[in-house]
C-alpha cells in the first residue's frame, strides 16, 4: 500500500491520524507571565485536524524564557492553562505534543520575569538583537556560564516541565535541539569553550542533551518523546567546527534511548546533508520539516525517505490544511506583519475554507 499524507501512523505511543504534522510555531500570544490562554486554545483548536501539533516552544523555568510573550510549563498556573489547550484539541480528535524550549543565551531580561537570569554554557554573547515589548530592539544579554552544579538543576527542570506536560494533558514532548538555543549551545564548538566533563570532546559536548534527553524519557518512557534538530544551523550566532562529527555521536547515542520520533529541518545546499544524516545514524521514525511543498511531501513519503511531514507557515492562515489539501482546495496566504503581534489578528482570524 503506497503511504500518503492521509495514511495514519503510530510514533512510538503517538497516534497520528494523517501524517500532516503543524511544526512548532512561536506566535507571541502568552500573557507577560508566560501563561498561555483563551486566544491560544481557540488557535490550537482550530487546527486539530493535523495528525499532531508540536506546540510553541514553551520555557520549562522562567531562565530559559527568552522572547516576549512565550509561554512556560514551570508553574500550576500554566499547567492549567496548557490543560484546557490540550482538551479543545483532543475533544476535535487531535494529538498535541509540547516543545521544551530554554533559549539559554538568546534572551533578553526585558522579555524575563525579575530576577530571572541568562544562562549558557560558557560565557559569551549571542551578537544580534531581539525584540522587547519595553525597549523596541535589544542587543543579546550577556549571559553568566552555568556552574557544573547548575547543569543538573537544569537537566531537572526539562524533567520536571516533562511532568508537567502529561499533568497538562500533552501525548508527548518534544526536546528542542537547534535555533542556537541551549542545547545547541552545548552541541557546537562556537558556543561551548568548557574545559570540563561538558565541554572539549564532542562527547562532552554531547552530553548535556544526552542527559536531557534521557531525563525527559524518564519520566513515563521513550514512546512519548522526540527531539529536533538541525545540524549545522547557524540561526542566532550558531557555529560548529564539525557538525557531521558531532551529530553523528549525538544521533548514535540518542537512538539506542529510542524515542519516537526524530523532527529534523533539512539545509539544502549546507556542509551536512541533514537528512541523509539522520537516516544512517537514528533510521527511521524522522519528521521533516522546512518549506515542503505538497508534492515534495508526498513524494518523500512515498520513496521512504521520511515518515511524516511537518508545516509551518501553511498551518498559519490555513488552520484546516488537511482537509483543503484533501479537497484540493485553495491555500490561504498569510500576513507577515501579524505574525508575532497581540491580539486575534493574524492569528485565529484566519477562516477554514
Amino acid at each position: 500500500m503506497t503511504t500518503d499524507l492521509f495514511t495514519p501512523l503510530e510514533l512510538g505511543r503517538l497516534q497520528l491520524r494523517n501524517r500532516i504534522v503543524m511544526a512548532p510555531m512561536t506566535r507571541s500570544r502568552a500573557d507577560e507571565a508566560g501563561l498561555p490562554n483563551a486566544l491560544m486554545q481557540e488557535y490550537y483548536r482550530q487546527r486539530a485536524g493535523a495528525g499532531m501539533i508540536i506546540s510553541e516552544g514553551i520555557a520549562p523555568s522562567a531562565a530559559g524564557l527568552g522572547y516576549c510573550r512565550t509561554p512556560g510549563l514551570y508553574n500550576a498556573e500554566q499547567v492549567a492553562g496548557w490543560r484546557r489547550i490540550t482538551d479543545a484539541v483532543h475533544a476535535e480528535g487531535g494529538t498535541m505534543v509540547a516543545q521544551i524550549m530554554h533559549v539559554g543565551r538568546v534572551s533578553s531580561h526585558y522579555n524575563k520575569p525579575a530576577g530571572a537570569g541568562t544562562v549558557a554554557p560558557s560565557a559569551i554573547t549571542a551578537k544580534g538583537e531581539i525584540y522587547t515589548d519595553a525597549a523596541g530592539m535589544q542587543p543579546m544579554d550577556a549571559p553568566r556560564a552555568l556552574a557544573i552544579e547548575e547543569i543538573a538543576e537544569v537537566v531537572e527542570e526539562y524533567r520536571q516541565a516533562t511532568i508537567n506536560a502529561y499533568a497538562a494533558g500533552f501525548d508527548g514532548v518534544e526536546l528542542h535541539c537547534t535555533s542556537g538555543y541551549l542545547p545547541a549551545q552545548f552541541l557546537s564548538t562556537g558556543t561551548n569553550h568548557r574545559d570540563d566533563q561538558y565541554g572539549g570532546s564532542v562527547a562532552n559536548r554531547c552530553r548535556f542533551v544526552l542527559e536531557v534527553l534521557q531525563a525527559m524519557i524518564g519520566v513515563d518512557g521513550p514512546g512519548r518523546v522526540g527531539m529536533r534538530i538541525c545540524p549545522d544551523n547557524p540561526f542566532n550566532d550558531l557555529s560548529d567546527a564539525d557538525p557531521g562529527e558531532t551529530f553523528e555521536t549525538l544521533l548514535r547515542a540518542a537512538r539506542a534511548m529510542d524515542p519516537a520520533y526524530l523532527h529534523v529541518i533539512r539545509m539544502p545546499g549546507g556542509r551536512v546533508d541533514n537528512l541523509g544524516l539522520c537516516r544512517a545514524h537514528f533510521g527511521e521514525r524522522l519528521i521533516g520539516n522546512d518549506s515542503y511543498t505538497y508534492a515534495e511531501a508526498e513524494a518523500a513519503l512515498a520513496n521512504g525517505e521520511l515518515t511524516a511531514v511537518s508545516f509551518g507557515r501553511y498551518f498559519i492562515a490555513n488552520p484546516d490544511l488537511p482537509q483543503r489539501w484533501r479537497l484540493g482546495k485553495q491555500l490561504a496566504d498569510f500576513d507577515p506583519k501579524t505574525l508575532y503581534t497581540q491580539g486575534e489578528e493574524g492569528y485565529t482570524s484566519y477562516p477554514a475554507a
